[in-house]
Order: structure tokens, then sequence, then C-alpha cells
């Protein structure tokens, strides 16, 4: 049983980049494929817009039935504690949900954030490794406390068909956000650009620099234009601060980090590259997103493309 939680769980990140793009390729010329008599549960601790619509349509185009369930909104609050007295709010232990979901579906899909409030709690993955622990079908990461390995397999894609070069230069630039977010979609994205043959950078204030064992090979640049410098592709996005004294908060919003047309000039024509959702005119302008160089919609369809390759995977669709 395969889950896929990280890049961890995928032996080959760069074969599946090309397996990914020629199940696409089918998929587009042939139509969905027949019913695989599967399912899947969708469960979001949190919003979503990308994920759920991406994953559905992935479900579907590879014959999978899907079934999406608002923990938040709609569900028994978890306990995720083991040994507790649950006389207190929580209704439901995870030991009991886990199994319940594990013999109704084939796989279960699981979006949790971080709290940004308990650092130790977030990086231990608590919500994401009880359903792993607990679950007997396999789970796939819609987005966790710490990684999105979903938008990051997506992000290889794009970049893979938009490269011009056998090796770019591929900067992750902190962007100012009026909001604390977590580190994960940068914490996976560094993962998953170490693995590939890249000249990869990470720029950002002083204060957001963020775990070593994510950034790992990737060159850390405070000066933000310093690092645009002959950059092929750059892909902003905020963090909150990682260091203990300051975790989850915002310690600068400083507008200066703004992804602008005068930075993307000092590129190599470089494509540029984020998430969604985004904040116009606070992580980049209106002059870049709109512009040629914008390659956010492209990235964003490369969501069901990376969401059919993991389904296959896990689901052993033939």
């Amino acid at each position: 049983m395969m889950n896929f939680c990280s890049i961890d769980d995928v032996a080959d990140p760069i074969g599946w980049i090309g397996k990914a793009i020629e199940l696409q390729k089918k998929i587009e010329n042939g139509g969905p494929l027949d019913k695989s008599g599967k399912s899947i549960c969708l469960l979001f601790f949190n919003p979503s817009l990308r994920t759920r619509l991406s994953m559905q349509k992935a479900a579907f185009n590879l014959g999978i039935e899907s079934f999406v369930f608002n923990l938040s909104s709609e569900g028994w609050q978890l306990e995720f504690e083991d040994g507790v007295v649950m006389n207190g709010s929580k209704s439901e232990h995870i030991v009991e949900a886990a199994g319940v979901i594990s013999s109704y579906f084939d796989a279960v899909g699981i979006r949790s954030f971080a709290s940004l409030s308990d650092k130790a709690n977030d990086y231990a993955e608590q919500v994401l490794s009880q359903f792993v622990k607990h679950c007997s079908i396999p789970v796939v990461n819609m987005e966790s406390a710490t990684l999105h390995p979903l938008q990051s397999f997506a992000d290889m894609i794009t970049i893979e068909e938009y490269k011009k070069v056998s090796k770019p230069k591929v900067v992750l630039t902190w962007a100012p956000h009026p909001k604390a977010l977590p580190q994960a979609v940068a914490n996976s994205f560094l993962q998953w650009g170490n693995q590939m043959d890249y000249d990869l950078v990470v720029t950002h204030p002083q204060g957001y620099d963020l775990d070593p064992s994510m950034v790992g090979e990737a060159k850390v640049e405070y000066d933000q234009k310093k690092a645009f410098e002959g950059a092929d592709f750059i892909y902003a996005k905020n963090w909150s601060a990682f260091q203990d004294a300051n975790y989850g908060q915002v310690v600068s919003q400083d507008m200066n980090w703004t992804v602008n047309q005068e930075k993307m000039n000092l590129t190599n024509d470089a494509k540029f590259m984020h998430c969604l959702p985004i904040r116009r005119n606070v992580i980049a302008t209106d002059e870049v997103l709109d512009s040629d160089s914008s390659i956010i919609m492209p990235q964003a369809k490369h969501r069901i493309t990376s969401a059919q390759m993991v389904l296959k995977e896990v689901l052993e669709i033939k």
C-alpha cells in the first residue's frame, strides 16, 4: 500500500513527471477512463478551491468516485491524542473515524493546515500522521501543516514544460501578505526542487528563514534583486516565520518585496509562478500577473495532471 504524503513516498520523482504528462495526454485524446470501481474520500479541515476541484476532476478522469466531506463544518470534532478521557467538546476519536473511513473507501485525502501556534505539533504533522497511523487504506496529503506535495508536483511539471535550458535557475521568493500563512508550499517546493537538476535559490527578508532540512542544497539570498538576476523562473509565495521565538508570526510586511515588472526585467525573461490564490498588487503587481511571462493558469491546470498521477499510483489504476 502506498501513501502520498511527501516526496519521500515517490521513488522516482523525475520519472513521475514524464508519466504524469503521458497520462494527461492519454486522457485528453481518449477521454476519461472507464469506471474503476474505486472510491476516495476527500476530507477537508480547511478551505480549498484548486485542491478540491482538481482532485475531483482527476478522480472523474480516472473513473474513480470521489466523496467530499468538510469536517470543519459538517463533522464531529476529532480527538487525536491517545489515552485521553473524552469528556470535553470532542465527540469522536481518530481511531474510530479512520476505521470507518477505511471500511467505506479505497483511499482518503486529508487537507489540514498548520495551527501556526504550536511549532512542535505542526511539524509532528499530528493530523496527517494520525490518519496514516490508523487508516488501512492509502492516505493522500492534500496540504498538511508543513507540506503540499500535490502542489509541488504540479509546479515541477510546469517548470519542465516551460524550461528553455537544461538546468534553469529557479527562484523561490518570499512576498508580503496581510495574514500569517503556513510554510507548507515553500517547504514542499524546496523539497521537490532539490530533487531536480535546477540552480535553486530561495530569497526572503531576515527573519523568514525556513527549516534547514527543507532548504537543503538551495542557495539562500537575502537580496531579492540579486536573486532575480538571470533567473529562468520566479515562484512567489508568502510564509510566516519558522524560528521558535516568532513561529507563525508576520515579522515583516515589507511591500518592497512585491514582485513587479522592474524586478522581472532583471531575470532571463523568467516565467512567473504562484500557487494561487494570489493577492494582486501585494504578492505581485497586475503588470506581472497579466503579462505573457505569467504561467499561473497552466500551473493551476497541472494540479489535475499531478493529482491524476498520484491517484493512479496509490489506487493502482491500470
